[in-house]
């Protein structure tokens, strides 16, 4: 039996390990966190990630070969593979800030793995790090002047949040990084026989211990660069009346082009994709290419663009102002399936019509909690509602800024009577049938298509 350690039981930790655990039960994996409320809500029936099919899977491996804990030293001591997930977020402060990675969580764990060790240890990276950190850890861990030796592999994650149990159970690909030593080869190896329990040997990709942590940031940048490009050609479409979506089909039967990311909304979220964009942009600037991060800053600064556009579309429609007026927001995760807010575009529309002194209410299936936390103290302002059509009574205005299927399947004629009139449908998923909306009396505004409006009908 091998001691798997994964140290840090947010999001990657959390949606990952569980599901190893489930395919390998001839292995013991602990997750440990310094989070004592964290760790709690993970031996509970309430997990503090919603992620479908995640607590079958928790239920199915908890205390049989998957356990939590917060002793972090007891369980380093004991680990022959040590998953690093702990948090790495933009700094805030000094050189770089804005951009670069903060590393003070990572730089602690990796060196309480080395003073908590007596034998040597395989490391993973399973955090989202900039490329060629696995060099500074590599010394950290073998300064240790006992004599031990560890290796450090990549394993970053490829995950989405919403479908994360699916795509860690059937994955495209697992990607292992390493040093092309003996020892090495000999660590990547290692963890190729632990992912090849469930996945097909042709999908676990080995490369480079370089290559690995920068396919993480590049892969990220090109998703959100997908995202930015189709919602800068939304706002082409408003002002010609063309129609996104129709766009988006044409071009992406194109198969050099392909149909994905080709969504247009209210902009992109989350946890990774700002963060990686800015990290690979102060990569660019360290390395001395000012064009190349010059070119990546565009594609975040694209997607702020599109947030503020959206908002200032519902201020210009409802007669440039929404002073004193109630808008129900639909959604506040930043895409639907998650309880995740981090960068969530709903919150920066919340946060901007608030600017414009609106009286704002939430409704989300399961991020409520969540969107108070991240609001902080603009949440004193904010009623959140669990239950839409409440959400919806009475307002002068919905804007539905997260895909859940459960917003698409509302009564929106009950909806529409009990709104102030005119009533406005801000529809930043394009997932509703605006036809129908429109018949039913809404003045209906979607991403990138002709408003469907009352208010000039004689």
């Amino acid at each position: 039996m091998t001691n798997i350690l994964c140290i840090g039981a947010g999001y990657v930790g959390g949606s990952t390990i569980p599901i190893v655990a489930s395919h390998c039960p001839q292995h013991r994996f602990i997750i440990v966190d310094i989070n004592e409320e964290r760790i709690a809500a993970w031996q509970s029936d309430d997990l503090p990630i919603y992620e479908p099919g995640l607590d079958e899977v928790v239920r199915r491996t908890r205390d049989k070969n998957l356990f939590f804990s917060t002793d972090v030293n007891r369980h380093i001591a004991e680990a022959d593979i040590i998953f690093v997930s702990v948090n790495t977020p933009t700094k805030t402060f000094g050189r770089g800030a804005g951009k670069a990675a903060d590393l003070q969580y990572w730089e602690k764990t990796a060196r309480q793995i080395s003073e908590n060790s007596s034998f040597s240890k395989i490391v993973v990276e399973k955090s989202t790090l900039p490329v060629r950190t696995a060099e500074a850890m590599e010394r950290i861990l073998n300064s240790n002047g006992s004599g031990l030796h560890f290796d450090v592999l990549s394993n970053p994650e490829f995950l989405a949040e919403g479908t994360a149990v699916r795509d860690m159970e059937n994955p495209d690909r697992v990607l292992i990084g390493g040093r092309e030593t003996d020892s090495g080869r000999k660590a990547v190896e290692t963890l190729v026989e632990l992912y090849a329990n469930w996945v097909p040997r042709e999908r676990i990709i080995t490369a480079n211990l370089w290559s690995s942590e920068l396919s993480k940031l590049v892969a990220n940048a090109f998703l959100a660069q997908r995202i930015s490009s189709i919602n800068a050609i939304s706002a082409l479409c408003e002002k010609t009346e063309a129609d996104v979506s129709e766009v988006a089909y044409a071009i992406g039967l194109d198969n050099r082009i392909g149909k994905y990311f080709l969504r247009a909304s209210v902009g992109f979220g989350g946890s990774c994709f700002k963060k990686d964009i800015l990290n690979l942009v102060y990569l660019c600037e360290h390395y001395g290419l000012p064009e190349v991060a010059s070119y990546w800053e565009q594609v975040v600064a694209m997607n702020e663009f599109q947030e503020m556009r959206f908002a200032s579309k519902m201020v210009a429609s409802m007669f440039n102002t929404v002073a004193g007026k109630k808008i129900a927001l639909f959604g506040a995760a930043f895409k639907a399936n998650t309880n995740d807010t981090r960068e969530s575009p709903a919150l920066e529309v919340c946060r901007a019509l608030l600017e414009e002194r609106a009286e704002v209410i939430i409704t989300d299936p399961h991020a409520l909690e969540n969107a108070r936390d991240d609001l902080g103290e603009l949440a004193a302002r904010v009623v959140f509602e669990p239950d839409p059509y409440a959400a919806a009574k009475g307002a002068h205005a919905i804007a539905l800024l997260t895909e859940w299927n459960q917003f698409a399947e509302l009564d929106y004629e009950q909806i529409y009577g009990s709104m102030i009139k005119p009533a406005f449908l801000f529809d930043g998923r394009n997932l509703l049938d605006h036809s129908k909306l429109y018949e039913l009396g809404f003045n209906v505004y979607p991403i990138g298509k002709p408003a469907l409006t009352h208010l000039h009908a004689k």
